[in-house]
């Protein structure tokens, strides 16, 4: 098996010699051996794909020239990895004749390569074959709810599926991972080869390395009014996707969506959960119903619905009747199995209102754990549910800032309550519910008395380091200097509320804030929040059970929405 990784890469050659060719699309949980051979900062995609080449899944990859980091995971590949077939093709960057007759050279000294290393004879009959019965693998289609145009970099097979599933169709695919083959010339012409070529080129909207990028930058102009969403995905450590979605930024009139990755199975999840917000609140504002609707049903009794959000911290549920009054809640530690955990809350709250889970009409389920409740009629992303909740509480709220225990997320709303946009924390425990558990432990004190503990401070101390692990060595170094110890805890406060300004920063924040979440009942946290803010921030009775809330309610309209139907 060959393979390669550009859309523009002429893989019917390959095909011609009798061998196998398939575009790589990588996944790893680290990339050990990767950080051993390569730069740290080197791209995480560039990573990702040497670790794929030392699998042994390969024999052989093509590479093209279209940015340093593949040009460096090209040397390492000569000079660190078994493979016998690796080659690079130099990518022109316009679709003039010149570069047509440049890129027609680069295939023939691709053959010559594969001629020598391949040890078989190039066969232009079955090259031509495979050309008339190649099909195109563009996978646009017109026919779906929620329309995209999805930019920046590679896009993963398994993120497209799941764009799919959630309702959304990828109209426009800009990436380096939409191939449009197709091969319509006369071939039997003697410079066919040229003509490949110039299909190859010029059927693929425009990498936006290239010098010429007017077709894409036609998508980008009139061609966006005929989608509902853009979702830019750019990779970690390549600030050339940066820089290129802050230009489309500008532009765009629709709602974007940015992602990053870095191509680690631990970043799937924070991905899962922002397309999947990001289509439902498409879907909100065309007023889209989603698909897993309410049976039909004639109550004769109060209508009952609960609502789960399974955190990494807690798990928490709220249940209310048809007048949207809260029967009980229940808040209890995440565990090492979420359903478990959700269980053993669920049975807490309808013990708590002296009801059966017979009498529960509806349920639907939010968190990281929201797709593993078996229990759940549907479920919902944390981003919606938040934003219900926080706006059923108090309906001048523009902005959430939630900080739970796994990640940090701010939310901005419309007046309706409608999510505008939202930011969440990188793949990184840094200014989260765990971050602030770990350096109880270290300062020896107990995780709920942090705040107060904090709120007797004299000294200031900044804490340089977000990052969790980095931040406790600067701890425990201040331990050591005999520094006090609510000195130190302001100062980790305000280390979280310097992250909590970034991400408010990002998605241009309203006035009237809301804190949900479990630190939202740390009132250091909140203190040093407040004071960067120079703003009052709205604490609810009960912060953590927001997002719970927030899905009851989802739970309770989807009833009365399918009766009034």
């Amino acid at each position: 098996m060959i393979g390669y990784i550009c859309k523009y890469t002429p893989i019917e050659i390959i095909k011609s010699f009798d061998k196998d060719i398939e575009r790589i699309d990588p996944s790893f949980s680290n990339f050990e051996l990767a950080d051993s051979l390569s730069h740290p900062n080197l791209c995480s995609y560039s990573k990702a794909v040497l670790e794929e080449c030392f699998s042994g899944k390969y024999e052989g990859i093509i590479l093209t020239s279209c940015c340093d980091s593949i040009r460096r995971l090209y040397d390492i590949l000569l000079k660190k990895s078994d493979m016998k077939f690796i080659y690079m093709i130099d990518l022109p960057r316009k679709k003039n004749s010149s570069s047509i007759s440049l890129y027609g050279n680069e295939i023939k000294k691709l053959i010559s390569y594969c001629e020598q290393h391949l040890n078989k004879q190039f066969d232009r009959e079955k090259f031509l074959s495979i050309l008339k019965n190649t099909d195109d693998t563009s996978n646009t289609t017109d026919n779906s709810q929620i329309n995209l145009l999805v930019a920046g970099a590679r896009l993963k097979d398994s993120t497209a599926s799941l764009i799919n599933s959630y309702g959304g169709n990828i109209k426009y695919n800009l990436t380096c991972t939409n191939e449009h083959r197709s091969f319509d010339f006369d071939f039997k012409a003697n410079n066919y080869l040229n003509s490949y070529a110039k299909k190859l080129l010029q059927n693929q909207y425009s990498c936006m390395r290239m010098a010429d990028i007017s077709d894409r930058a036609e998508i980008f102009g009139k061609e966006s009014k005929k989608v509902d969403g853009v979702l830019y995905h750019t990779v970690k450590f390549c600030d050339f996707y940066s820089y290129d979605y802050a230009s489309i930024n500008k532009k765009l009139n629709v709602p974007i969506l940015k992602i990053e990755t870095d191509y680690s199975k631990q970043s799937e999840g924070q991905i899962k959960t922002r397309i999947e917000a990001f289509i439902e609140s498409i879907k909100k504002s065309k007023h889209i119903d989603d698909e897993n609707s309410v049976d039909s049903q004639v109550h004769d009794k109060k209508t009952i619905t609960a609502g789960i959000d399974s955190g990494s911290l807690s798990t928490n549920v709220v249940i209310i009747d048809d007048e949207y009054k809260i029967l009980s809640y229940s808040i209890i530690k995440t565990g090492a199995k979420s359903i478990e955990s959700a269980k053993k809350a669920f049975k807490e709250a309808i013990d708590s209102a002296n009801l059966s889970e017979n009498d529960i009409d509806y349920i639907v389920s939010t968190g990281y754990g929201r797709a593993f409740i078996p229990f759940s009629n549907k479920h919902i992303t944390e981003i919606t549910c938040h934003a219900k909740g926080a706006h059923f509480l108090n309906k001048n709220v523009h902005t959430i800032i939630d900080i739970g225990g796994q990640d940090s997320k701010v939310i901005k709303l419309d007046e309706n309550g409608n999510v505008i946009d939202f930011a969440m924390n990188d793949k990184c425990a840094a200014g989260t519910g765990r971050f602030l558990e770990m350096m109880a432990k270290t300062l020896e004190i107990p995780l709920e008395s942090m705040g107060n503990e904090s709120m007797k401070w004299k000294e200031e101390i900044t804490i340089t380091s977000m990052c969790t692990v980095f931040a406790e060595s600067e701890v425990v170094s201040l331990i050591a200097q005999n520094k006090e110890r609510a000195d130190i805890i302001m100062g980790l406060n305000n280390s979280i509320a310097s992250r909590t300004m970034s991400l408010l920063n990002r998605i241009e924040s309203h006035e009237d804030y809301m804190m949900s979440g479990g630190v939202a009942k740390n009132v250091g946290v909140v203190y040093a929040i407040e004071k960067k803010l120079g703003k009052k921030i709205f604490i609810p009775d009960e912060p953590q059970i927001v997002g719970a809330l927030g899905a009851a309610i989802i739970a309770l309209e989807s009833i009365k929405n399918e009766e009034a139907d």
